[in-house]
C-alpha cells in the first residue's frame, strides 16, 4: 500500500473514532435529556425522519469525494413528490406514476452531469441554479394544491416499521441500509470506487492514468438524480402528501451529514462508514434537542454549527500552517522596511 494512501486510511479511521465517541456522547445526553430517548417509538421516529436524508447522502458521498457537489438534491425530492402527485392525481397507476418519477429524476441528475462534464461549468454554480429551477418546475407542476390521496398500501410504507425488526426499523432506513452497503462496496471495493479517489485527488493525474474522468462524474449526477427521485417517493409516502415545497432545505441537512463523516471538501478522502456514523451523531442531536423541548425552527443553528466543525477541524492544521506563513511574510515585511 502506498504511503500516501495508508496515510489516507489512517486520517479516516482517526475520524471515525472521534465520530463513535461523538455518537456515545450524543446517547449519554439524549438519556439525560428524556427518559424516552432509547425507547422503541422514539427509535422508530428518530429513523424515519432521517431516512431521506440518509439516502440522499449516498450519492452526495461519491460526488463530493470526486471533488463535485450537488446542492440540487433537496429541489429534486421535491420535484419528483409533486411530479408523484400529479401523476396519480392525473388517473396514472402508482407503480407506473413511480416508474415515470425515477425515469425524471435520472435526467434532472444527467442535466447536471452535462452542465458539469460537457459544458465545463463548476458544479457549485451549476447545481444553485438547477435547485432553484427544479423547485420551480415543482412549483408549476402542483402550484398551491397539495394532494393527499394515495392508496394506503403506499402510505403506509412510510410510516409503518419493517416487519420482523421489533418496531424499530423504518422502510426508508431499511432502503438506505442495502444502498449503503452497495455504495460501501463499489467505493472501497472496486477499481471504480479507487477511480473515484484518484479523481478526487488529482483529476489531471487520473486522466493520465486513462480513467473516463468526465464520463464517470456525469453518471454520478445522473446517478444522484434517481436516488434523489427515490428519496422524494419516500418522503410522499411518509407525509402522505404532495406539495411543491417538500423537502425545503433538505440540501443542506445532506452536505453537512457528508461532511461530518469525513469525506473532504476538497474530495479524494473519506469512507461510507464515516456517512453512517455521521447520520446517527446528526439524527441522534437533532432527536435529543427536540426532547428537550429546544426550538425546532432554531434546529439550523445545529445544522450549520456543524457543518462549520466538520469543515474546520479536518482542515485545522492547514488553516494554522496558512496563519503561521502569513505572519512569517508580515515579519519579514517588516524587518526589511525596517
Amino acid at each position: 500500500m502506498a504511503p500516501d494512501l495508508r496515510q489516507r486510511l489512517r486520517d479516516a479511521l482517526r475520524w471515525e473514532v472521534g465520530l463513535l465517541f461523538a455518537l456515545a456522547a450524543v446517547v449519554v445526553f439524549g438519556v439525560d435529556a428524556s427518559s424516552q430517548f432509547l425507547t422503541a417509538s422514539n427509535f422508530f421516529y428518530l429513523n424515519l425522519s432521517i431516512g431521506e436524508v440518509a439516502i440522499m447522502a449516498l450519492p452526495m458521498t461519491l460526488i463530493i469525494v470526486t471533488g463535485e457537489i450537488d446542492l440540487s438534491v433537496a429541489s429534486i425530492l421535491g420535484m419528483s413528490s409533486a411530479l408523484l402527485g400529479d401523476l396519480y392525481h392525473r388517473g396514472l397507476s402508482m407503480p407506473l406514476a413511480i416508474a415515470t418519477v425515477l425515469v425524471v429524476g435520472a435526467v434532472a441528475g444527467a442535466f447536471n452531469g452535462f452542465l458539469v462534464t460537457k459544458i465545463g461549468l463548476p458544479s457549485l454554480a451549476v447545481t444553485i441554479g438547477t435547485l432553484t429551477l427544479y423547485r420551480g418546475i415543482a412549483i408549476i407542476i402542483l402550484g398551491p394544491e397539495t394532494i393527499s390521496t394515495f392508496p394506503t398500501r403506499y402510505t403506509n410504507v412510510g410510516v409503518t416499521p419493517v416487519p420482523h425488526t421489533g418496531g424499530y426499523l423504518s422502510y426508508s432506513i431499511a432502503f438506505f441500509i442495502v444502498l449503503a452497503v452497495v455504495f460501501a462496496i463499489v467505493l472501497h471495493a472496486t477499481p471504480v470506487g479507487r477511480s473515484l479517489f484518484v479523481m478526487g485527488a488529482n483529476e489531471e493525474a487520473a486522466r493520465y492514468a486513462g480513467i473516463r474522468v468526465r464520463r464517470t462524474k456525469f453518471l454520478l449526477f445522473a446517478l444522484s438524480g434517481v436516488v434523489c427521485a427515490l428519496a422524494g417517493i419516500l418522503y410522499t409516502f411518509r407525509l402522505s402528501t404532495a406539495v411543491q415545497d417538500n423537502g425545503l432545505g433538505l440540501e443542506l441537512s445532506v452536505v453537512t451529514i457528508v461532511l461530518l463523516g469525513g469525506i473532504s471538501i476538497f474530495g479524494g478522502r473519506g469512507t461510507i462508514v464515516g456517512v453512517v456514523l455521521a447520520i446517527a451523531v446528526f439524527a441522534g442531536l437533532q432527536n435529543a434537542l427536540l426532547l428537550t423541548n429546544f426550538e425546532q425552527r432554531a434546529m439550523g443553528v445545529v445544522t450549520g454549527g456543524l457543518l462549520l466543525l466538520s469543515v474546520l477541524i479536518p482542515n485545522g492544521s492547514s488553516f494554522v500552517r496558512r496563519a503561521r506563513d502569513v505572519l512569517r511574510r508580515r515579519a519579514l515585511t517588516q524587518e526589511g522596511a525596517s
